[in-house]
């Protein structure tokens, strides 16, 4: 609600606009590198054993198929972080906390897995363009694709 008041106090000005980009990753889960969500809490200064904890309970998962009367063979999984386990949003949360505006003028808004770019423009757009341009190159040393047909 903080970004909708922002935004519509911006365009309260004349001859002002927003933009805003609605960001979709490719298997945004599954993406998370437990070794790099690792480095980034300890950068948040969270505790080593709850470290420790998580990196245990991301390498190394079995994980099988169950459909009716049918199980898969498991295989090893040790990246991204389970599909429907109550930790995953906040994991993936702390995996993009550094994903943050270079400018002052745009807004990065993150829930879970969804991002949101907003660049509040009085006349040229051109921080906005180079924010999209800086996600797009975090996303790329992060490990995170940007699915270009629902972003």
């Amino acid at each position: 609600s903080i970004a909708l008041h922002t935004t519509l106090t911006h365009l309260d000005n004349k001859n002002t606009y927003t933009r805003m980009l609605f960001v979709d990753f490719s298997s945004a889960f599954n993406a998370v590198i437990p070794s790099t969500l690792i480095t980034k809490l300890g950068d948040l200064d969270i505790n080593t054993t709850v470290c420790n904890w998580i990196l245990d309970f991301l390498t190394n998962r079995p994980q099988h198929v169950k459909l009716n009367n049918s199980t898969s063979s498991t295989i090893t999984l040790s990246t991204g972080v389970p599909q429907g386990c109550v930790l995953s949003p906040f994991l993936f949360s702390f995996f993009t906390y550094d994903c943050r505006p270079v400018y002052g003028s745009n807004a990065i808004i993150k829930f879970a897995d969804d991002t949101m770019v907003i660049g509040l423009i009085n006349d040229d757009d051109s921080e906005y363009r180079e924010e999209v341009q800086c996600l797009a190159t975090w996303c790329a040393d992060n490990n995170l694709l940007l699915n270009s047909n629902k972003t």
